[in-house]
Parts: structure tokens; sequence; C-alpha cells
């Protein structure tokens, strides 16, 4: 009886990914296949789902091939789950059913050598000519669909990962903010230096002791942060981690160190420290004690990368936003041609905003508001000064739009570090910036 319990469960779940991989998955990458058969394991938490491509032609890479649908997997898992009288759904195993293919690619023979052997070639050509001209004009008889708005959310690095996309297809939607949460996590996997098995960890750990080779794109992204390093003079530093913790930032709410504390970890800070090795494409500490910390880059390098997925979905029109940090436009919304509105808060007057609108572009704010505490009477923040190891003074808040999330993150640190008086001494070599002092109105620097 279980087996065949087992046997209708597996049919009615065939079924309904067929439906579900024909009408909702709308990834344009996406192949076009048939569900053959789905095999269940005994206790039905795991599903193998053999696929047979519904185009002959030969395939070179499997995994390549089934990558579309193995990336929206939990997407369609989802709508698997709506639709079944089961205590759980179980985890999607797609594969490719050779044997059905290598059938399919003899009964394709067959037909066609059974069809010229009836009428001559010129006829085969004449039909297969009708079918495709029957086809496209069906395709254009086909009214457009309607745009309509898809919005998602996820925890993703310490924060709310929220995405709105407009298209014409919800399930093409879907799957390209499930491809967005995917790649946060996958970012949040490598860089965290709160996950022990993170690449950035593992750096952390050993750096000091000897080189660390690591993946291609952690190189680049920590010789990325070098140039930022030395373009605000010091004032952006990943290497500031050991300040974070003496400050008590680190997984906690802040604390006041003592002066001796705060020396001891200025010795183990500062990006000069950090030597690459483009050769063996590794990372070494040459002080001993530092450490890397994404905090001030992180979000902005997920956005950046979130940004780029959407792209290749041909999402015209998403916004992007990592918490209240960062945040990126792709285009403008149906009812808004002049971009996304979104509003950023006057500090000196609580009940002004500032309007902006944004259309291809980040926008990424920093503010003394964000993580702070009081002590003896005063207000600490979590931005710190990498070259005096105090939290940065003088500065309320600062915005940065630029078209690149990376560069948006990292400024903003940076520019609330410095300053307003260096800001403006640099402000032929920045992108846009909302700067905000303390106690006074917020002002734009550069062009508008």
């Amino acid at each position: 009886m279980q087996g065949h319990r087992r046997e209708r469960a597996a049919e009615q779940i065939r079924l309904e990914l067929s439906e579900i991989l024909e009408a909702e998955l709308d990834d344009p990458r996406a192949p076009s296949v048939h569900v053959t058969k789905v095999e269940l394991s005994k206790d039905l938490a795991n599903a193998k789902v053999f696929l047979s491509p519904a185009d002959p032609d030969p395939i070179e890479d499997e995994r390549s091939y089934l990558e579309p649908i193995v990336r929206a997997s939990g997407y369609i898992r989802s709508q698997l789950a709506e639709r079944l009288d089961m205590r759980r759904t179980p985890l999607l195993d797609f594969r490719l059913d050779r044997g059905q293919m290598n059938a399919d690619r003899i009964e394709t023979l067959l037909e066609r050598v059974k069809k010229r052997s009836k009428r001559g070639i010129d006829d085969v050509l004449t039909v297969f000519v009708a079918v495709l001209l029957c086809a496209s004009g069906a395709r254009a008889a086909e009214k457009p669909s309607e745009i309509e708005r898809y919005e998602a959310s996820a925890t993703v690095m310490g924060s709310e990962l929220r995405v709105a996309l407009y298209g014409e297809r919800r399930g093409a939607l879907a799957s390209a903010a499930i491809a967005a949460f995917d790649e946060a996590r996958r970012i949040d996997a490598l860089i965290s230096n709160y996950k022990d098995d993170s690449e950035w960890s593992r750096i952390n750990r050993e750096a000091g002791s000897h080189p660390v080779m690591v993946s291609q794109e952690s190189f680049d992204l920590i010789e990325q942060c070098l140039r930022y390093s030395q373009a605000s003079e010091g004032a952006f530093d990943i290497s500031v981690g050991p300040l974070v913790k003496v400050w008590g930032f680190y997984k906690g709410s802040g604390r006041l160190p003592s002066q001796r504390e705060i020396r001891s970890a200025l010795g183990e800070v500062g990006y000069q420290g950090i030597a690459l090795d483009p050769a063996k494409r590794t990372v070494r500490f040459t002080r001993a004690g530092m450490e890397i910390d994404p905090g001030g880059i992180g979000k902005g390098y997920a956005v950046q990368k979130i940004a780029e997925i959407f792209h290749k979905y041909h999402m015209r029109s998403a916004m992007i936003s990592a918490g209240s940090s960062s945040m990126y436009a792709i285009g403008a919304p149906p009812d808004e041609p002049k971009g996304w509105r979104t509003e950023i808060r006057d500090p000196s007057d609580k009940g002004r905003v500032i309007e902006i609108h944004l259309r291809d572009e980040s926008l990424s704010t920093s503010g003394s508001y964000e993580k702070f505490f009081r002590a003896e009477g005063k207000t600490y923040s979590h931005i710190f000064d990498p070259r005096t190891g105090m939290p940065a003074q003088g500065t309320a808040q600062v915005s940065v739009l630029a078209e690149s999330a990376l560069d948006t993150e990292a400024w903003t640190t940076a520019l609330f570090v410095n300053g307003l008086a260096w800001a403006e001494k640099h402000v032929a070599e920045l992108p846009r910036v909302l700067f905000c002092p303390d106690g006074e109105p917020c002002r734009w620097l550069g062009a508008r």
C-alpha cells in the first residue's frame, strides 16, 4: 500500500510540476522541458524530477542547461506546496531523462524517414515553413500582457533585503527575485565575519601567519577596497575589525572602551598592512591581530551584484534595497517616468524630507543614528575613524549617488569620517553627495 501511495503522490507531483514549469516559470533563460517522471524517496522528503527537452537539439552541458530551473527550485517548490495535499513538500532534484531523450531522438529520425519516403523533399520543406508561419502568426496575434508589480523580501546580511520589479510575466519576476536572494546569501557566505566558514573569516584566522589563497572574487573586492582607502586617505578601511570589537559593536550594542584598549586596537588596524599578491592570488596581513570587516562595503556589493543579475534577466524596471543603507534603481516605474521615488530625512529638521528620483543609479546613506550608544553624557556612533580609533564626529548623515552601489557604499563611510571640509575640498573628484553636518541643514555637493 505504501508503494502505491508513493507512486500516486509522484504522479501528482509530475502533473503539477508540468503545469508550473509551463505556466509559472518565465525565466527567459529557462529551457522548455517535459516532466517525464518523478521518483519519490520512501520518506517522501526528496523527489528526483526527470526532464526531457522539448527542443531536439543536442545538449552539451547538462548543468548549464538545467541551471535556470535549479536556481528557481525554491520558487517552484513554494508553488508546488500550494497545490499538494502533503504534510511537507519534497526537495526537488532536477535531472535530464537520458533514456527518454534517446527515445525521442530515434522517434524523430524515424518520423523523418517515413515522411521523406511518402513525399518529396520540397513538400517536406513546404510543410515545415507553413508550420513556422502559422506559429509566428499566432504569436503576433497574442495580446500583450499587462504590466504588474512584484515585491519580495528576505532577511540577509543582518537586514531586510527588498526587491520590487515590474514586468509582464509574474513568473519571470518571481524567478528574478529568487535569483537575487540566492545571490545575496552567496555573498554573505563568502564575506561575512559572522560565519566561521566564510572565506573572509578564514582570511582573518590565517592571513596573519601566512599568505592565504582566495577566490578571484574576494581578491578583486579586497583590492577595490584598498583603492577606496587610498582615495579617501584612510577614512575608509576594511581592516577596522579590531576597533568594531573593542567598541562593542560586533554582536553588541556598543560600550565605552579604555584609552589603552583603543591604542591596542589601533596597532592592529591599517589598510597598509593588507598585502595582496596578484600572481598567486593571496592575501597576507603584515601586522598581528589584523581583521578585515565587510560592514562598510558588504551590502553595497550585494546590491551591485543583484543589479547585474536583474540585467541578465532583462528587468527594465526594478528597485533593490538593503535596509536603509544601500539601494539601486533600474529604469523607472510605469507611472513615474522620472525614476524610483525615495526620501531622505533631514536630521536637522525631523519634519523635512528630501525627495530623490533614482534611475539607473545607486543611493547609499550613512547616519550616526543607525547604531550608537550614550555614555558619560556623549553619543558614540558605530562609524569609526580608522586613523584615530574614535567614532567620527561632526557629521549627522551622508548620502551618495552614483552608478555603482559599491562606490556609494564606500564613499558614504569615507565622507562621514572625513567631514564636510574634506568633501568640499575634493568635490571635483566625488560623485553627487548630500552632506548633513551635525545641527545644520543638509546641502548638496557636486553637480545635481
